[in-house]
């Protein structure tokens, strides 16, 4: 069994393991089963002051859930489908040829042209080719050799430039499919996806207090958990396990890792979800985000990434025994847990310390934000907190409703 959150947390915090945590729960009716800030935080000053619920974080790949939302009222308004060819609205994709290896000298990559169109879809279930370099050798290999690390910020086409690392749809790999859409939603809005966010996520919410990287607002920056001696650029660094390029080098607003803001704005939007309350999306989106996504071909290449050395980061904390497929914002369920997650619930990450998930069948969702320390991040010990906090927020949960059964 997992240990409490209290005792893990607070003995990870007492050892220097981590500085602290943000921990946020909630049901559909909005109880709040668990809102803790554990910890403290360092300055950019190097004054020590207590954790806050309202600090500043930076939540990294859980932006792309939130890139969802915003594509998927995209769609709802008529915009763009999850189905149609994107070539008008993003002709670099469409440009875009795939890698299969490289030429026995490894001078020369071996290139393919697409056989067929790119998707919406393909781009938020990860089974658009749209691979990141690190989770691909050859597409790797090609950015060492015609795209080499460094240099200037790049928006996003120019921040990814290689080629595809698969067919459209034929496979599954973690990718750059939500910068894309990003991308898409600014082209086909006229705004940028920061204003996109704030418009039809943030304000029908109440949210006040999120913008995409650089922050630069200044009655955000004093709450910025990643402002300190360590990390003086708030770059996120802790975060990415002490590297900082994927803000530093990022121009504009990237919907797949850009977003800063409070754990306790995150969970408004995780129970909107959960409530399906029609304030994001309606109720029949909603259910379709949920859905598992994948077709024969690209779940035979999510199994194989199961499989793989990245397992740990795809999986999510869940075992590799229960059945997962993906959904438009994160991995789902194909089969409940006994004592832990129901059939369909939804999951993913935030750089190596954050983790969330919605479990609309036993009625719970979660974010648990982790400050790790710097310049060495202890991943093994953020892994087992994370679990830790995957399992023990369902242990309160279940005394919380015990507690206040009578007014259920």
């Amino acid at each position: 069994m997992a240990e409490s959150i209290e005792t893990s947390f607070h003995a990870a915090i007492e050892a220097g393991k981590i500085n602290g945590a943000i921990i946020c729960a909630t049901d559909a009716k909005g109880h709040p089963i668990y809102n803790q800030a554990l910890g403290a935080r360092t300055l950019l000053s190097g004054e020590k002051v207590p954790q806050r619920l309202d600090d500043v974080l930076f939540i990294a790949s859980a932006t792309k859930l939130i890139t969802t939302i915003v594509v998927m009222q995209c769609v709802e308004q008529g915009l763009l489908s999850l189905t149609d060819d994107l070539s008008s609205v993003a002709p670099e994709l469409a440009a875009k040829q795939v890698i299969t290896g490289f030429s026995d000298d490894g001078e020369t990559p071996l290139l393919e042209p697409q056989n067929r169109p790119i998707t919406l879809e393909m781009l938020l279930t990860h089974t658009s080719g749209t691979d990141y370099w690190f989770a691909n050798p050859h597409i790797d290999r090609w950015c060492q050799k015609f795209d080499p690390p460094g240099g200037s910020r790049r928006a996003v086409a120019e921040a990814y430039p290689y080629p595809l690392g698969f067919q459209p749809g034929s496979s599954w790999m973690y990718s750059a499919g939500l910068d894309w859409v990003g991308k898409i939603v600014e082209r086909v809005t006229g705004r940028t996806l920061g204003e996109n966010v704030q418009r039809s996520v943030c304000d029908p919410l109440g949210i006040t207090d999120a913008q995409f990287n650089p922050v630069t607002r200044e009655d955000l920056r004093p709450r910025l958990v990643d402002l300190n001696p360590q990390d003086p650029n708030a770059l996120g660094r802790a975060v990415m396990g002490g590297r900082g390029e994927v803000n530093e080098q990022s121009l504009g607003d990237f919907g797949g890792h850009g977003l800063f803001m409070p754990a306790a704005d995150y969970i408004k939007i995780l129970h909107s979800l959960l409530a399906n309350d029609g304030k994001l999306l309606k109720p029949t989106t909603v259910d379709d985000v949920f859905q598992d996504h994948l077709n024969q071909e690209s779940r035979a290449g999510y199994r194989a990434a199961l499989a793989g050395p990245l397992s740990t980061l795809f999986r999510v904390g869940i075992d590799p025994e229960t059945k997962t497929g993906h959904g438009l914002g994160g991995v789902v369920t194909l089969e409940g847990v006994d004592g832990w997650y129901g059939e369909g619930t939804m999951t993913w990450s935030g750089g190596l310390s954050l983790v969330w998930f919605i479990d609309r069948k036993n009625d719970l969702c979660g974010i648990c934000a982790i400050q790790p320390t710097l310049p060495d991040v202890h991943v093994e010990i953020v892994e087992t907190l994370k679990q830790n906090f995957r399992r023990d927020i369902y242990r309160k949960h279940a005394a919380w409703k015990e507690q206040h059964q009578s007014a259920l």
